[in-house]
């Protein structure tokens, strides 16, 4: 089946990089890219007038949030509260379960894939918070996960989640990592049971990745081990890691290298290495405040930094910085990593923050922050197929609405889209030739009924906090509202 997109507006490709095209058209026929400029000659089965319109690449997000978000509750802790949204160490030595039935978990993955569709985004590689898990993510949830997602018809990188320790918060107010590390041995036996699983799926929708936690969550044995997979089975690894002072004293103090150093020693730091966030490296006001040579490092080695500018600025974080990483030859791409999975806000807020950091005004214009989010996010996933819209390249594509008064006047297209817009904007999408949304709507979603579901389990997650509290505080103590409650 061919199909064609017209539009005010498109990103193309051509020559080997992104190029505006007013009044553009795209066509493909099946799941390929036929024909992308200003008028097609030949017959389509489908024709669509996107009018006032600008269609991208699908969006990339390779941090992409699916749980229920818990931003919302932590990112504005005060430090008295803070150590409350850990588990204390009885809480794991004694009382840790399961807030959520595997049903429950499972609507939840419904319910944030459904919004990242809804945001425009055509391909992802998932995290969600272990916090209200008893451990981390159990297989069966990923196969589950997988067929929803199929039935979306999302590109999704997938795989469950592992650890063999977690962050608890201590009596005398500290933190520090306690471990069972038998669960990290199971989960990674499950990791690689659902690489077999996607294998015989044989769905190009669906690739299998490794996905271990935090790095100060893992042995160094897991590490190891994760390597030594990865590598046997040529497949991507992403880990947290380089994003919090905690997280390096941490390493310090049990290992006596750096998290950088640890990635070197255990073989992780090669060309299939992910890294959301990678902002405490040795220019960190927190480190050295030089640079030392550690954003050269990860570039030689061939990894790529996942950047969530929304997200790490609402935590107080940044990347000191953009311009610095991608001069030094450093893969950027994007991810979202909280609610909303909104990369064209992200994409703004991090070009207003690196002005903040460099001290210039043109410290990271719009289109490197569109680079990342397409062909950032391509190279990472070693995929020269998707991220652009060019004849032979995949079928993902997403068009946002942009002829609204409240978008304002109009200059450049990329640019004034990313100040005045939000990816709420997204009207259609499509990823290997197939609607994923139509009309702002995801098909034969009842999104009424999954918001009201989704709302009663945000509340059972906030309630939950009180029984992993060191000091066993109610939720409305933990979480108090901005201001008190009218009285009648």
């Amino acid at each position: 089946m061919r199909t064609r997109w017209r539009a005010r507006h498109v990103l193309a490709h051509q020559n080997g990089r992104h190029a505006l095209l007013e009044n553009g058209e795209v066509v493909w026929e099946d799941d390929v890219v036929a024909y992308v400029g200003p008028r097609y000659a030949g017959t389509v089965d489908l024709d669509v007038d996107l009018g006032d319109a600008l269609v991208l690449p699908g969006l990339i997000d390779l941090d992409a949030l699916t749980d229920v978000d818990h931003l919302v509750l932590d990112s504005w802790a005060s430090a008295d509260r803070a150590a409350g949204l850990q588990w204390s160490e009885d809480y794991f030595a004694n009382r840790r379960h399961d807030v959520f039935t595997p049903e429950e978990r499972q609507t939840i993955r419904e319910y944030a894939l459904v919004q990242l569709a809804l945001h425009g985004i055509t391909t992802y590689m998932p995290i969600a918070s272990e916090v209200h898990s008893s451990w981390a993510e159990p297989y069966e949830d990923l196969v589950a996960m997988a067929d929803f997602s199929r039935n979306l018809g999302l590109r999704g990188y997938l795989g469950p989640a592992y650890r063999s320790g977690v962050n608890v918060a201590t009596v005398d107010g500290s933190r520090t990592v306690a471990f069972d590390e038998p669960l990290g041995e199971k989960g990674l036996a499950d990791a690689l049971r659902f690489l077999d699983h996607v294998k015989q799926l044989d769905d190009p929708l669906v690739t299998g990745v490794l996905l271990p936690c935090r790095i100060e969550t893992l042995t160094e044995d897991l590490m190891r081990a994760t390597a030594d997979a990865a590598r046997q089975r040529d497949v991507l690894v992403r880990l947290h890691c380089l994003q919090g002072v905690l997280e390096r004293e941490l390493i310090l103090d049990r290992y006596g290298v750096t998290p950088l150093e640890m990635l070197k020693r255990t073989g992780l730091l090669t060309d299939r290495l992910l890294i959301p966030h990678g902002q405490v490296l040795d220019r960190h006001p927190d480190v050295y405040g030089e640079d030392r040579g550690d954003v050269a490092e990860l570039a030689a080695a061939g990894a790529s930094v996942i950047h969530c500018p929304l997200t790490s600025f609402r935590y107080g974080h940044a990347l000191r910085s953009f311009r610095d990483y991608r001069e030094a030859g450093l893969n950027l791409c994007l991810g979202t990593d909280s609610f909303p999975p909104d990369l064209v806000r992200g994409m703004d807020v991090g070009v207003q923050l690196a002005k903040v950091l460099d001290g210039r005004a043109d410290a990271a214009p719009a289109e490197w922050y569109v680079e990342a989010a397409t062909l950032g996010g391509a190279h990472a996933l070693r995929r020269d197929d998707l991220g652009k819209l060019a004849p032979g390249a995949q079928a993902d594509l997403v068009a946002f609405h942009v002829g609204d008064l409240r978008d304002g006047v109009r200059d450049d297209p990329i640019r004034t889209f990313l100040l005045s817009g939000t990816a709420r904007q997204a009207t259609h999408s499509v990823v290997a030739g197939q609607p994923v949304l139509v009309d702002g709507h995801v098909p034969g979603v009842d999104e009424q009924d999954l918001r009201r579901r989704a709302q009663a389990l945000f509340e059972k997650m906030r309630a939950a906090y009180s029984e992993r509290d060191v000091e066993r505080r109610e939720a409305g103590e933990l979480f108090p509202p901005t201001f008190p409650a009218f009285q009648e």
